[in-house]
């Protein structure tokens, strides 16, 4: 996909002699369309749920919803989490030092015991768990867990929640930043090489193809509608089995 992607870039810019982008800087342009289309991809949901919630929606914008759905699942990673302090109920949250991979949001916190999943915990207030914990009646229970969120870290209550193995987070990450690897050939231009050890291809599904050419147009100061790219590629497939 990354490829086709930069393919399509090079040839917009050719076409228009808007002169040339370099692989450095394509990657660079590619990160970001990327993330940027990421975080779309969350806009969106939100507002379709919302929507929904609102009853404005039907069954059609339903299977929209879906479609953004299984998207973001694609980056759902489940872990147990680090203790900040053995034997306490704090732990890390995930990081890139704890997990190896870079979260982009929390979505639940589970809690477990001797292996035996507990539930999950229910996030509130520093202040709300003030007042929890000032009943035995209210105050976070095995059965119902709770934690807050202070920094880096997490507060798990009851702490009698306190193992290593006790904690587990499933979060989405970010996606892996893209990178068009290369070869140089003698006359000094670039050959794609995806057997490089540090390729990366795009994450986003091959639909998101036309809009991540548009951005990183836009990041290389081309401003082009994701129409025109689709109208583009399909002249430049005409084009390419006429000469056939």
């Amino acid at each position: 996909m990354i490829n086709s992607v930069r393919n399509t870039v090079l040839a917009i810019v050719n076409k228009n002699n808007y002169g040339y982008i370099s692989p450095g800087d394509f990657n660079l342009f590619a990160k970001q369309a990327q993330l940027d289309l990421f975080d779309e991809y969350f806009f969106n949901y939100n507002e379709q749920v919302n929507e929904e919630n609102a009853r404005l929606s039907g069954t059609g914008y339903a299977n929209i919803k879906l479609g953004y759905e299984e998207v973001i699942d694609y980056f759902s990673v489940t872990e147990f989490l680090t203790q900040k302090t053995l034997g306490t109920s704090v732990y890390y949250l995930p990081s890139t030092t704890t997990t190896g991979s870079d979260y982009y949001l929390l979505n639940k916190v589970l809690c477990y015991s001797g292996g035996n999943l507990l539930g999950e915990a229910e996030k509130v207030t520093h202040s709300k768990i003030t007042q929890l914990n000032s009943s035995l009646l209210t105050a976070p229970n095995t059965t119902f867990p709770a934690y807050t969120q202070a920094g880096d870290s997490i507060t798990v209550f009851p702490t009698t929640i306190n193992s290593g193995s006790d904690v587990q987070a499933q979060y989405i990450r970010y996606p892996k930043d893209p990178k068009w690897t290369y070869v140089t050939l003698y006359n000094g231009e670039p050959l794609f090489d995806q057997t490089a050890s540090d390729y990366q291809d795009f994450e986003l599904p091959i639909d998101d193809t036309n809009d991540l050419v548009a951005k990183i147009l836009q990041y290389a100061g081309i401003s082009i509608r994701e129409k025109d790219v689709f109208e583009f590629g399909k002249i430049d497939e005409q084009q390419q089995d006429n000469q056939k």
